[in-house]
């Protein structure tokens, strides 16, 4: 038993002298393990009479609970060190610019709605939106598409099975041309305004997708003619690329909720595999590329919003603002866009601060 003491008084000593993890574990070994000396102490009970026994065992059960109880007493120590050690080491200096820091990431489909706003708002146009979920008759009958209408079907709806208290179907808007009705019916004419946001239609693929952004502008007032839709596009363009050889091409076409109406095309031409915008069509080494559907707002979606037709004209456009993105900025697959990849978001994204002006260039990036 003398020697058990001295052993648990040597053992004790080390332990608190011990300054890694590794040299706490190996007195752990030697004292507590299969071959350690308080097991070996253990097994020479077996050996003993049972009043030696009865004497012994406790005082090795003691020892051994000692120097258990020191062990994990010096490791909580050891643990503690390291710890404080490693949070003094990773420091963060919150002096540093924000930028040097930069974590995430503008998403570009974010940045453009930024810069149409920023373009036209610079042309006297306001931002109005409205709801995602939308009946039928804002959705469609407003707009001259009546119930039999092709263009119902064309537009790959998703219906909800239940209707509104007017017995009107819900459905997921399927452009943002809505919200030219709901502004009409409650700002009257004359009104500026463009409509960005979501759309969703049932369509699938590297230039499709369920779910995908328009932005639509309507103009109504006194005298408003298809002259004066033409230099509206040119002018948003050209701020848009950020460049002075944008030139469009329009030709007839049909859209329900306008009359006369015209595919608006934009010239381009192939540089490193991808589409860059501007030039003409007509020029070498230049091609046409339909951009954009546009006309004269059609005089039955005028009364329908509450207004006088004999009075007021208007036009109006729709583009997809995904698409707008992936010219500008050389990206080639939509379906990219909702992948949530950090590498995608990092190289494509846009900073936080970085935010467009006309007078900086409504693309430039920090």
């Amino acid at each position: 038993m003398t020697d058990l003491t001295e052993q648990k008084l040597a053992t004790l000593n080390a332990i608190e002298a011990a300054q890694t993890p590794d040299a706490l574990e190996e007195l752990r070994v030697a004292a507590l393990g299969k071959k350690g000396w308080v097991s070996a102490a253990l097994k020479t009970l077996g050996q003993m009479s049972p009043e030696e026994r009865t004497e012994a065992a406790p005082a090795i059960q003691a020892v051994r609970g000692e120097v258990g109880d020191a062990i994990a007493a010096r490791k909580e120590v050891l643990e503690g060190a390291a710890l404080e050690a490693k949070l003094a080491s990773e420091t963060l200096d919150l002096t540093l610019p924000a930028v040097e820091q930069k974590r995430g990431s503008v998403h570009p489909v974010s940045q453009v709605m930024d810069e149409l706003a920023e373009i036209f708002a610079d042309l006297g146009f306001a931002v109005a939106t409205g709801p995602e979920i939308e009946d039928d008759w804002h959705n469609f009958t407003a707009l001259n598409m009546d119930e039999s209408h092709p263009a119902r079907a064309m537009h790959d709806t998703f219906y909800f099975p239940d209707k509104d208290s007017e017995g009107r179907s819900m459905l997921l808007r399927t452009h943002t041309s809505p919200v030219q009705i709901r502004s009409m019916k409650e700002q009257g004419a004359p009104i500026r305004i463009i409509a960005p946001g979501r759309v969703y239609r049932s369509d699938s693929d590297a230039t499709h997708t369920p779910m995908f952004h328009q932005v639509e502008g309507l103009v109504v007032d006194k005298g408003i003619h298809l002259g004066h839709l033409k230099w509206t596009l040119e002018t948003f363009l050209k701020a848009f690329f950020e460049r002075e050889d944008i030139v469009l091409r329009l030709r007839p076409s049909y859209f329900p909720f306008t009359e006369p109406s015209v595919e608006v095309d934009v010239g381009y031409a192939k540089e490193d595999g991808r589409r860059v915008v501007g030039g003409s069509g007509d020029d070498e080494g230049h091609e046409w590329m339909e951009l954009l559907g546009s006309g004269m707002v059609n005089r039955r979606v005028l009364e329908s919003a509450g207004v006088d037709a004999q009075e007021y004209q208007g036009f109006a456009f729709g583009v997809g603002v995904d698409r707008l993105a992936m010219l500008k900025y050389g990206m080639d697959d939509l379906r990219a866009f909702f992948d949530g990849d950090v590498r995608w978001l990092s190289h494509y994204g846009f900073s936080a601060f970085d935010q467009p002006t006309l007078s900086a260039g409504v693309g430039a990036r920090a």
